[in-house]
């Protein structure tokens, strides 16, 4: 680590959420490289980790790589080779390192009462693709949701960089209330979400009250769900979202009041979709829902 920089690093891979293998392979990259976005960093160099079955074409490994090096391409950073094996289950993902100021970089547990909770993708991304892997996914929703996964939090980490912020997460597998409730316990403080005002993306409420979610998602609930008090009243399949697994979801920002404006206007310059959803208060590490 230098004076002014310091080296992040992190690992990711999952099975096929899709069934195209390009949009997989960026999906999968975009994921990983969102990692060090959470942390205030921007990725300079990434290593393949592939493995596929015996019997698949190459055609198909070759798209998924090629997926994950326009994604990497366009992250501004270098993909120099990887690993890859032979497995039954398909798996793909990166290893991703990148550079952050020490100054600025962005961490779990520096929330602060009065903060704005920013969330810079809408939810729901979970039961649509579950909804695909079920055969039971409109094509237009699919598209959808592919749109989404493959966009990169570049944009999002680079406001909240100019921004002077000091606290984020991604909203992952965790879910909403998961990945908050990390933030909250390891920043002793409370949350209020509103619920009213958290973007879930507009067919995941069809499938989710269809009750088409990840095994992931039930998994929270179990998990995180103490953590959690609902004030409004809501169905099981709302309550259910806000703890949906996500594949390459956005990022949960901590704005301080005193650099809210400086954030909103760095992001309506930048063109980055952002969501107040609630904010921190004072009190142990707890979530209300209202």
């Amino acid at each position: 680590m230098a004076a002014n920089r310091a080296l992040v690093a992190t690992v990711d891979l999952f099975t096929p959420v899709v069934d195209d293998p390009y949009v997989y392979g960026a999906v999968a990259a975009a994921n990983a490289l969102s990692d060090v976005y959470a942390m205030g960093g921007e990725p300079f160099l990434a290593l393949n980790i592939l493995a596929v079955p015996p019997q698949w074409p190459p055609e198909i490994s070759q798209a998924i790589v090629q997926g994950g090096a326009e994604k990497v391409k366009e992250a501004g950073a270098v993909l120099a080779g990887g690993h890859s094996l032979q497995d039954e289950e398909p798996k793909y993902g990166l290893i991703a390192l990148g550079w952050v100021h020490p100054e600025r970089m962005l961490r779990k547990d520096r929330l602060r009462p009065g903060d704005r909770l920013v969330l810079t993708k809408p939810l729901g991304m979970g039961t649509i693709t579950t909804a695909l892997k079920q055969g039971k996914a409109a094509p237009e929703h699919v598209r959808m949701v592919q749109e989404w996964m493959m966009r990169l939090n570049r944009t999002a980490a680079h406001v909240a960089r100019e921004a002077h912020l000091r606290a984020a997460t991604d909203v992952t597998g965790f879910g909403l209330l998961g990945h908050a409730w990390e933030m909250a316990q390891a920043s002793g403080v409370g949350l209020e979400i509103l619920w009213e005002k958290v973007p879930i993306l507009e067919p995941a409420r069809e499938y989710a009250r269809a009750g088409i979610f990840p095994g992931g998602t039930y998994a929270n609930v179990e998990t995180y769900g103490p953590h959690v008090t609902f004030e409004v009243p809501l169905e099981e399949f709302q309550r259910l979202l806000l703890f949906d697994a996500q594949t390459s979801g956005g990022l949960l920002l901590s704005v301080p009041e005193f650099r809210w404006e400086r954030f909103r206007q760095t992001a309506l310059e930048h063109g980055l979709l952002c969501w107040v959803i609630g904010r921190v208060i004072e009190a142990e590490p707890h979530i209300w829902v209202k």
